[in-house]
């Protein structure tokens, strides 16, 4: 009975420390995501300083992009929940989600592009390698990505 209790109370004391941690936190601003990419990209694929800084340029204008279709993005599938509730209007409701998520797929392929072209033959090889063991996934973390450099 004592283990039982102790193990609540931890469990309630870590419920209260995770909602204070997230109650307070922001999310990333847009310099501070890119930083912490083309830090991880830096180490991974040993950027120099020029390359680091279109990097940098190149990734602030995609997110940049991507921060623009947010807001589009969730007025659409809003819309689209909307439309299979009423039965009415799916087709083109689905058509507005696809295109925006289109215009997502175009600014991270563009990024990637971009970035794969600074890159010299050497680093373009280190890079195909993280890409297929999926080391190079969204946030940096495992798994297969959409894109590459996220």
């Amino acid at each position: 009975m004592k283990i039982r209790l102790s193990a609540l109370a931890l469990m309630a004391s870590s419920l209260a420390l995770l909602s204070a941690n997230t109650s307070t936190s922001t999310p990333p601003t847009t310099a501070e995501i890119v930083a912490a990419r083309v830090t991880r990209l830096t180490k991974l694929l040993t950027l120099t300083t020029a390359q680091a800084t279109q990097a940098t340029s190149i990734f602030t204008t995609e997110e940049t992009a991507l921060a623009a279709l947010e807001t589009s993005e969730a007025t659409a599938q809003a819309n689209l929940i909307k439309a299979v509730e009423s039965n009415s209007g799916v087709a083109a409701a689905v058509a507005a989600v696809s295109t925006i998520e289109m215009q997502e797929l175009l600014a991270k392929s563009t990024a990637d592009a971009a970035f794969y072209a600074i890159l010299t033959t050497a680093q373009q090889a280190i890079d195909k390698e993280l890409l297929a063991s999926g080391l190079d996934g969204p946030g940096g973390g495992p798994g297969p990505g959409q894109g590459g450099h996220h």
